[in-house]
């Protein structure tokens, strides 16, 4: 049977089961209300950092969550709002008012469209895989960072019940997995602290739970230049922001579950969903990594459904269940994100066997990533700075790879030099030094046989050796080079200044 007859119907069957056998939509039902949970006290505590009432962050993550459930490129992945974008537009909201917020999100969501459009999503083939551990592992402890603060200055019985939420995790996937063990946990830890009637923080103590379904409008700015002067800065660093993270998660999410998924899609995706949850008052979003854990990793969702559910179930919860969503007790919550947490981070990179084995530069990268990211608490500089570290890094190793050797004719009428490597910026200016410019015979060669040339530096180093020659009456042949290295030298040969 040819191939093409098999594949195709099998590409088919691989997507599409997914949700139509009962147990993968058990899974995605499940999965979504689990993260319908554990989005609640998160968005409200996003809608606290950035200045606004607790359900414009709710309504954000139910219009984001439903929205990219359609448009978005990387199925199962939670989209909502953000720590990060609410800290992006925290100051405009705080200087501007809520009006120019909303504008700002929309103008961000346009941004992103954009980008997406021109192809933003290819630089992540430039994240070296060392900046990706980074990325995870900095993710984790920023997630468990965020939970501190919900095990301080609290009652006593707040940690007996974190116990038993994280014995429940460990323990009850060997009983069954037919129920995610985190749902479990919520359901045991809120009957119990109910029924005993133990009185410890929760999600009601967060903030109000909104009572009715967002209605969409327009902001309320004046639409004149000046205004979008003053959002388009606060717009684009958000859509940045919004980006970074949510490429990084899509692409920490193929490697989980080990699909492909178009970051173009996601990208243009990202900015409908932020265009349509500006349109209905929300705060904006991105990707959320810990929600998208809990649904891709510790639930085991894998298509769109269970992103849809999410955003519906939240609403539900909210609006249909908000006194029962109340009693819920915060101790629940920071169980099922410290495992979260542990299950994300990469155990294997700092074992000692690995930290032997693992080039220095490797571990500085990540390094670096895990420690710009906790410092800024933003991911997005966190990938910045790594990723430019093993550029750096990568730069000085291959410009070391770059060698000379010097081969003087029998009769003394010429020398040939025999260059080979990478020639770029940070290997070839240090050819200059190498060239015996007195000494040499009236005739030099220089064979680049074993060398590329890769950018205007290498061009105007040998120029400049040329030059020197020239200088003592020395006549300069260049040889050997292939066909992109010529077409480089003779297009900028002549056109650069000389050094020397």
């Amino acid at each position: 049977m040819p191939h093409s007859a098999v594949s195709v119907p099998a590409r088919l069957r691989g997507l599409r089961p997914s949700v139509l056998t009962p147990k993968v939509l058990r899974t995605e039902v499940l999965g979504g209300l689990v993260v319908a949970l554990a989005l609640i006290p998160e968005a409200i505590s996003f809608s606290i950092i950035a200045g606004v009432d607790p359900a414009i962050g709710l309504f954000a993550s139910f219009t984001m969550a439903v929205t990219i459930a359609f448009v978005g490129g990387r199925p199962a992945m939670i989209s909502a709002a953000t720590g990060a974008v609410a800290l992006v537009i925290a100051p405009l909201n705080r200087e501007h008012g809520f009006g120019y917020l909303v504008a700002a999100v929309i103008l961000a969501g346009a941004f992103q469209i954009v980008l997406g459009a021109l192809g933003v999503g290819k630089l992540l083939r430039f994240v070296p895989r060392s900046v990706m551990v980074g990325f995870v592992n900095a993710l984790a402890i920023l997630v468990f960072m965020a939970q501190v603060p919900e095990l301080r200055n609290v009652p006593w019985a707040v940690y007996p019940l974190l116990a038993a939420g994280l014995a429940l995790m460990v323990l009850f996937p060997r009983i069954t997995t037919a129920v995610p063990a985190p749902l479990v946990s919520i359901v045991i830890l809120t009957v119990v602290t109910v029924a005993a009637g133990i009185a410890v923080p929760t999600v009601g103590d967060k903030g109000a739970l909104p009572s009715s379904l967002p209605v969409p409008g327009l902001p309320d700015v004046p639409f004149t230049l000046d205004t979008l002067a003053t959002i388009a800065p606060y717009a684009f660093a958000m859509a940045l922001v919004g980006l970074m993270e949510s490429l990084m998660t899509a692409k920490l999410v193929d490697e989980i579950t080990g699909t492909r998924s178009s970051k173009t899609r996601e990208s243009v995706g990202q900015g409908i969903a932020n265009i349509v949850t500006g349109f209905f008052g929300g705060m904006g979003g991105c990707a959320m990594i810990g929600q998208t854990m809990i649904n891709v990793k510790v639930s085991g969702a894998r298509t769109r459904l269970s992103t849809f559910l999410a955003g519906v179930f939240l609403m539900v919860l909210c609006i249909v269940f908000g006194p029962v969503v109340s009693d819920i007790p915060m101790a629940a919550l920071v169980a099922v994100m410290i495992m979260v947490c542990f299950a994300t981070f990469d155990w294997h990179s700092v074992a000692p066997r690995t930290l032997k084995r693992m080039p220095a530069g490797e571990i500085t990268v990540t390094v670096v990533t895990v420690a710009c990211v906790v410092a800024t608490h933003n991911l997005a500089v966190g990938v910045v700075a790594g990723s430019v570290t093993a550029m750096v890094i990568f730069a000085k190793r291959v410009a070391r790879l770059a060698d000379i050797t010097a081969v003087t004719d029998p009769d003394g009428g010429q020398v040939v030099y025999a260059v080979s490597g990478q020639l770029f910026f940070a290997s070839s200016n240090e050819l200059v030094g190498r060239f015996d410019y007195a000494d040499d015979p009236d005739r030099v060669v220089i064979d680049l046989s074993a060398a590329h040339l890769w950018d205007a530096s290498s061009v105007a180093v040998l120029d400049a050796i040329a030059h020197r020659y020239a200088q003592r009456g020395k006549t300069v042949e260049i040889t050997g080079l292939n066909g992109p290295s010529a077409h480089l030298h003779k297009t900028l040969s002549g056109e650069l200044t000389a050094a020397g």
